[in-house]
């Protein structure tokens, strides 16, 4: 018989567990030195951005670089407050913070102001927060307490999987009708959470063929072979090669594979060589989807012989890539607004637009190629200077660093964020509890995606969604939002010498 020891204290006195009066004592201060240095060097590329000649005062209310300092003010109080909390209280009013924060969001919904075709940030007299940012935290709290849950597994049973989702989709469904789109995906990263507690990879491959499909049918819609765009037919030939991967590595069934991979090519060289001579297929799609069919009718034929529900998985693959390769077209066209479908065929090089959606990026991309190796200099950056580049003091604040600090620079911030997160992720691999290694791996993914998002944003790889910098980017919600993530994280990591 096992038991579950979560929840059972070491004590060192009548009701108290070890270390309640010795916080600072085992706080780990590598990831608190790393904050300390990122939140400094934010604030000096924040007034690096907004630099004026006739008001050169770093500290400066009326500047956005003193009132960034000022933010970092509160912020070191507000982290020092979640410090001093008893770290049970968070397992404990996990629930409760996250229930409050969803009716914060959908309080947001109805009583926030338009600003850019957004309702998400609320306005509190002189300073505006964003909810959104907060409701981070809360549904990291709430995940966490999901997994420590006495004897919770993900892979026991699907009403655990149903939970998990959700937590997390409740957020994303209520900020993304405030309109605030980058946001929302922001949330997505916890699906890397969900991977670390025992997720199947299927999962995750199927989100990155997801973005595959996406794009390469949005990229080439345009150019026509045999009858279909070409996005398509690419498409659905990444159809046929996975569905014969997972046949022959994920069920283990060579010659089946061979026989999947035969049909294909066969019927596939056909179709384009008759395309080629002169003769055109009707309906090429529905011709495709019938070469498909067959492949499918073919492997349910052989799970009902084998009696191998792996099978059936890939089958199910195969069918929804399908449905959702159908579905790409009216989402991006019906879902999607005109500025972010422009934005995304911007990305996808489809067009320029220079003077339009391109704008951002273009200026960005030449501010940081100007830089080169060592930069220009600080303060000596022209295209930031001249103010050329949009937004450069929030969300394209990383050009200000490439341009002024150069390649040199840019990779030494880089490699500041690679230090704390892989901090993060060891700080959760060393918890004793579910609750603490989950709600650290939250931390890692939310830091990982916005790093990621918003260096590609600025670069050019990623469509320009409105992702902050963490630390970096002005404004008082992004970065209480973070510090509120690493502080609790803090707290539990040193706490964690309380539990057996």
């Amino acid at each position: 018989m096992s038991i579950n020891t979560d929840n059972l204290y070491r004590p060192s006195g009548p009701g108290q567990p070890i270390g309640a009066g010795s916080v600072f004592r085992y706080l780990d201060w590598v990831t608190l030195v790393l904050y300390v240095l990122l939140v400094a060097a934010g604030a000096v590329c924040i007034y690096a951005a907004s630099y004026d000649f006739d008001h050169a005062n770093i500290f400066s209310f009326t500047e956005f670089s003193g009132k960034q300092i000022r933010w970092i003010g509160l912020s070191m109080l507000l982290g020092l407050g979640l410090l001093l909390i008893d770290s049970r209280a968070y397992e404990t009013y996990a629930y409760p913070v996250y229930i409050a924060m969803m009716g914060l969001l959908i309080v947001t919904i109805f009583i926030a102001p338009d600003i850019k075709g957004s309702r998400s940030w609320l306005v509190l007299g002189p300073m505006s927060l964003q909810p959104a940012e907060f409701a981070k935290f809360a549904t990291s709290l709430a995940l966490a307490r999901l997994f420590s849950g006495y004897g919770f597994s993900l892979n026991s049973s699907r009403t655990n999987y149903f939970k998990a989702l959700g937590i997390i989709f409740l957020p994303i469904a209520l900020i993304l009708a405030q309109r605030e789109t980058g946001s929302a995906l922001a949330y997505l990263s916890l699906f890397f959470v969900l991977y670390r507690e025992g997720m199947s990879g299927l999962v995750l491959l199927s989100a990155l063929c997801a973005v595959v499909f996406f794009v390469v049918s949005v990229k080439f819609t345009d150019l026509s072979i045999i009858g279909m765009p070409m996005g398509e037919l690419a498409v659905f030939v990444m159809i046929m090669l996975i569905c014969t991967c997972m046949t022959a590595l994920y069920c283990r069934f060579p010659k089946a594979a061979r026989n999947v991979l035969i049909w294909f090519l066969c019927t596939t060289l056909t179709l384009v060589g008759l395309g080629l001579i002169g003769i055109t297929v009707p309906s090429p799609e529905y011709f495709m989807i019938g070469i498909i069919g067959v492949a499918i009718i073919y492997l349910a034929v052989l799970s009902l012989h084998e009696k191998t529900p792996r099978l059936l998985i890939t089958i199910l693959v195969t069918i929804v890539s399908v449905g959702f390769l159908f579905s790409v077209n009216y989402a991006f066209n019906n879902v999607l607004q005109p500025h972010q479908q422009q934005r995304i065929r911007v990305t996808l090089g489809m067009d320029d637009d220079l003077r339009g959606a391109g704008y951002n990026v273009n200026q960005s991309k030449i501010a940081i190629g100007s830089g080169g190796i060592w930069g220009k200099g600080f303060l000596n950056g022209t295209q930031t200077k001249l103010k050329y580049v949009p937004e450069q003091h929030t969300d394209f604040i990383f050009c200000t660093i490439g341009e002024e600090e150069g390649f040199v620079g840019s990779a030494l911030c880089l490699l500041l964020f690679l230090a704390l997160i892989l901090r993060v992720i060891t700080i959760a691999e060393r918890q004793p509890r579910a609750f603490g290694r989950v709600y650290g791996y939250c931390v890692a993914s939310y830091f990982i995606f916005h790093l990621a998002i918003n260096v590609g944003m600025v670069i050019g790889l990623c469509p320009v969604i409105g992702i902050p910098l963490p630390f970096f980017s002005y404004g008082g919600s992004s970065l209480w939002g973070f510090t509120i993530l690493l502080f609790i994280l803090l707290r539990l990591d040193a706490s964690r010498r309380d539990y057996r």
